[in-house]
């Protein structure tokens, strides 16, 4: 008898270590949940810094687990109202900066988990359904490696995929995290067929930024841009005009993973530009200039992503859970390539007649700051500057 229940104890020990985890409901603790930047640091006119945050144990350092911890693709799909596919062939970029020797393996990971079809490394002969790596050249000589720039890169690929699991992904390395190697970058991932680039980084504005905007001026690509982790004020490239700026929400889901409600992330971005003009589809009373954000998706790190990194990031490797503007930027990457549709001036689209009170969830409490145009910080009926016109519900808006 006991030879027996040891036997069926291995069994079911076996099932549950093979078998795919789906992604359950969060039981999130009510308290806040500690953070830091995954990108500390000083970032200007040359150099960028990434908008991650991961949730800390008590000692301050990046808390791991062996199973995830946070959302996965079901809750994002449940809540925000999304296809499971595409259904034309969609390329996301993702571009950033330094390299993840192991992003291939852990995106694998990722899948297996949580029981999304497993990608083949691209080839000439395959063109959906595929991952490809390259460096800002387009080669293999990648960049050295940057263990918080590498979480950041594991953010933004299983993001990406979990939200479009059918589109091709594509992440393009740049050398390091200057406007001069992003902007390479960013033109690689356009050239080699992107529809989508999905951007995680920033700093703050700078009197020549407009002279960058010529990278993102591209007809029938969509690029998004988080807005910034560090409250009200604007950061560049999420400024420009010619992207869609992605403010950042705490996201709450019912137990079935459907919608519950959504308010202002204090830790997101925006503001009006010092130096962008407005574009003509921005009609918002207080601000001459161009108003962050856009759109929004969740990026409270106490309500963020479960994402797998084998790369160590202070002496810890394996699920963290990782929230920050840089969470909302892929999701509404994929959202864009879900809807198939990234013709024209694709960042104008949720202004538009799709963008309507069906199409998108208005966020209407919270606040990320005190600010002289309460709903350039604050959240309101309608458009706000930290949360744009509202979440995506379904890919109508886009």
């Amino acid at each position: 008898m006991m030879r027996q229940i040891a036997t069926f104890i291995s069994v079911i020990a076996l099932a549950l270590a093979t078998s795919p985890v789906l992604a359950q409901p969060l039981n999130l603790p009510e308290q806040a949940l500690n953070n830091i930047p995954v990108c500390p640091g000083p970032a200007g006119r040359d150099f960028t810094r990434c908008h991650a945050r991961v949730v800390t144990d008590g000692h301050g350092q990046p808390q791991i687990s062996s199973l995830p911890a946070g959302y996965g693709p079901a809750q994002f799909h449940g809540a925000y109202n999304l296809p499971q596919s595409a259904s034309t062939n969609q390329t996301i970029a993702i571009v950033d900066a330094y390299d993840h020797p192991n992003i291939k393996s852990d995106l694998d990971k990722y899948d297996s988990t949580f029981g999304l079809p497993l990608f083949p490394n691209c080839s000439s002969t395959v063109t959906t359904n595929c991952f490809k790596k390259v460096d800002q050249r387009g080669g293999t000589s990648y960049p050295q490696v940057n263990s918080g720039w590498a979480l950041e890169i594991a953010l933004d690929v299983e993001i990406a995929h979990g939200i479009c699991p059918n589109c091709k992904l594509l992440l393009v390395e740049a050398d390091s995290s200057s406007y001069s190697n992003l902007m390479t970058a960013i033109d690689r991932a356009v050239a080699l067929g992107a529809n989508v680039v999905s951007n995680s980084y920033g700093s703050s504005e700078f009197p020549d930024e407009t002279s960058l905007d010529n990278h993102f001026n591209v007809a029938g690509v969509a690029f998004t841009f988080s807005s910034g982790d560090n409250g009200y004020g604007p950061e560049y490239p999420a400024a420009s005009k010619y992207v869609t700026a992605v403010g950042g929400t705490t996201l709450k889901i019912n137990s079935n993973n459907t919608y519950n409600n959504e308010s202002v992330w204090s830790g997101t971005g925006s503001g009006c530009s010092s130096f962008e003009s407005k574009p003509a589809w921005q009609t918002d009373p207080n601000c001459a200039n161009r108003t962050i954000a856009d759109v929004s998706a969740d990026a409270n790190p106490n309500t963020g992503a479960a994402v797998y990194d084998s790369v160590r990031n202070q002496g810890r490797s394996g699920w963290f859970q990782v929230g920050g503007t840089s969470l909302a930027s892929p999701i509404v990457a994929g959202v864009y390539a879900l809807s198939g549709n990234t013709s024209g001036s694709a960042n104008r689209s949720p202004y538009s007649s799709l963008g309507n009170s069906s199409n998108l969830h208005d966020v209407t409490s919270g606040s990320n700051g005190s600010c002289s145009g309460s709903y350039l910080c604050t959240a309101y009926p309608g458009y706000d500057g930290p949360t744009g016109l509202g979440t995506p519900n379904g890919t109508g808006a886009f």
